[in-house]
């Protein structure tokens, strides 16, 4: 048994591993570019791509959509765009001057407009190609709970409107501020409330302010033997409040659980006071909770503050695996017996045939005769000796944490199930490779761009009987939907299955086209992707498995909730915040007075 006292581990200023990226995507120092030559290669030095040259990549985008992609020719991106003026409430910014000190509040255009924005397509596109209506007024950074609650009481009293802001990395729309809000609104960044306040080595407890990235937690946490398990693709800039705020969903949730599995209580400040629980045991059964009302709430009743999680002892092994399988349906059908079996790895994830070619493309230039050879002959024993169709193949990558004994289980279960499904193990390389990769691919949206080629990621989940089928319906709703607007080249749509249940997966889609000379390309992007999720909710999927509403997603949620089902919110919202100080506007709930 883990004991001792608790302590208080040392975390990192919130930029001081790198500054991030202001008109896109993760750190600023690192991205895809463009070679003298015209190749593609990966800046900075953060990721394994980083420093490669990748002279597969152009060529597989421009056979993929059809068009001749030249590299060369950019639709070069006007950022920052112009930033409406703030909005002011003299009474109020009295009030707030006593509250936080100058230093620690700005009106600057550019801090404003990134605290006005997320980073869905629509974003970026506004803010390299077009602009946003509205923006805060004013960024404040409080270092406290007591600074929080005061400047809540003050926009209570004086009419303004305020929206909490974390990593920024939400894919929902959730920042955008209401076009119609007349009145002030002002950011509340919670990048000075980013410490580990203790951690109870004993009990696997620790307490984590809500402004603390993702990767500052598991970098603190694992120098003292522990983990929060909790990685979503978005760790790097995602932050724990935002993960309960949104009822996020990590890679390795199979072992550690989603974040309501993980997180065992919270604090936040409401327009009534701070909503905080004076213990916190295992399991408890105490009536309504008003803690359950924190998990996607998405901004709209409280700013959460800190949160108690589980934690866990770093595994004695991690190590990777993967399996190529010849279609999606045979992965489909060995995800499922596994997870039947029970003990699964930490992650297993399945992607499809266009997901895996573009896996490939992203290798970098092959060098050295042995290498060539190598490669060579790996192509020939999979495709001529094996019989692995290249239009078909996909790949399952998986990820075991635990003990010598548990990894050794999956790994000899993982193994069975390939024989059984006439799959070939492809080693752990490629497994961590598939991995690791998740966090540089990130990049390559805002990268093609650039390329007159528009792209984004969207998610469901859906049962297991429901998974093929609706990965094919969607797939020709894309292409449908593309055909249908006369626009060029051919749509790029995939799909990888990310997270299992016992009774159904989370699935991820991605979708890209084509888009010089089409006329207003963001809002046809989005009219595609609004097609693609009628089909997924027309198919049995879910509106959303952890990117939450926001308001990208809200013209759908009369689908999801009967009347009586929205009204209950709506009522709940009225009467935790009755005067709409909480002015995020998410869910489809209006909190414009205006």
């Amino acid at each position: 048994m883990a004991s001792g006292k608790r302590f208080t581990p040392q975390m990192p200023e919130p930029d001081s591993d790198g500054a991030p990226a202001m008109d896109g995507w993760g750190f600023a120092d690192s991205g895809f570019a463009i070679t003298d030559d015209g190749k593609v290669t990966m800046t900075g030095s953060r990721y394994p791509l980083s420093g490669k040259v990748l002279p597969h990549l152009i060529p597989w985008i421009s056979g993929i959509l059809g068009i001749d992609v030249d590299p060369f020719d950019r639709n070069e991106p006007h950022y920052p765009p112009q930033v409406p003026a703030p909005v002011q409430n003299r009474k109020f910014q009295k009030a707030l001057d006593d509250i936080i000190p100058s230093s620690r509040q700005s009106d600057d255009a550019e801090t404003r407009l990134r605290r006005g924005h997320g980073h869905t397509q629509e974003d970026i596109w506004a803010i390299r190609y077009g602009s946003i209506a509205r923006v805060p007024d004013r960024v404040v950074w409080p270092e406290t709970e007591d600074e929080i609650e005061a400047l809540v009481q003050a926009a209570v009293k004086h009419d303004v409107a305020i929206v909490p802001y974390g990593g920024g990395s939400n894919v929902s729309e959730a920042l955008r501020c209401d076009a119609n809000e007349t009145r002030m609104i002002v950011s509340v960044d919670l990048g000075r409330m980013n410490r580990i306040l203790w951690v109870d080595p004993q009990n696997h407890t620790a307490c984590i302010q809500a402004g603390a990235y993702g990767r500052h937690i598991h970098t603190a946490l694992k120098a003292h033997g522990f983990t929060m398990g909790h990685e979503p693709d978005s760790v790097e800039f995602s932050t724990l409040g935002g993960w309960i705020a949104t009822n996020a969903s990590g890679m390795k949730k199979n072992r550690y659980g989603n974040i309501e599995d993980i997180v065992r209580d919270v604090t936040a400040i409401t327009v009534d006071g701070k909503l905080e629980r004076y213990s916190v045991g295992p399991r408890e059964s105490i009536g309504l909770n008003p803690r359950n009302l924190l998990f996607g709430s998405e901004g709209n009743i409280a700013i959460i503050t800190s949160a108690i999680v589980s934690i866990f002892p770093v595994p004695d092994i991690r190590s990777f695996d993967s399996v190529l399988l010849h279609n999606f349906e045979d992965g489909v059908a060995l995800t499922e017996e596994l997870m039947r079996q029970g003990n699964i790895p930490a992650s297993v994830r399945l992607v499809d045939n266009m997901q895996f070619q573009f896996s490939q493309a992203l290798k970098p230039a092959t060098t050295g005769t042995l290498a060539r050879i190598k490669s060579r002959f790996q192509k020939f024993m999979v495709t001529k000796l094996y019989g692995y169709k290249p239009d078909q193949m996909c790949v399952l990558t998986l990820v075991y944490e635990g003990n010598k004994r548990e990894v050794s289980q999956q790994q000899s279960r993982v193994r069975k199930l390939a024989k059984k499904y006439h799959g070939l193990t492809a080693g752990a390389e490629n497994g961590k490779r598939g991995y690791t990769m998740t966090f540089a691919i990130a990049y390559i949206r805002d990268f093609v761009m650039k390329h007159w080629v528009i792209a984004e990621s969207f998610e469901t989940s859906v049962p297991w009987s429901n998974v093929v089928e609706l990965c094919d319906r969607v797939k020709k709703r894309v292409v449908a939907e593309h055909a249908r607007r006369n626009l060029p080249g051919s749509p790029y749509v995939t799909c990888r299955v990310t997270q299992l249940y016992p009774t159904g997966v989370c699935v991820y889609f991605y979708l890209a086209f084509y888009y010089k000379g089409v006329e207003n390309p963001s809002e046809v992007f989005s009219e595609i992707e609004h097609a693609a999720r009628d089909e997924i909710l027309k198919s049995g999927g879910s509106l959303s498995h952890h990117h939450g509403i926001g308001k990208i997603r809200e013209q759908f949620v009369d689908r999801i909730h009967s009347p009586a089902g929205r009204t209950t919110v709506q009522k709940v919202v009225a009467a935790l915040d009755p005067t709409r100080v909480f002015g995020a506007s998410n869910h489809g709930v209006r909190a414009h007075k205006g």
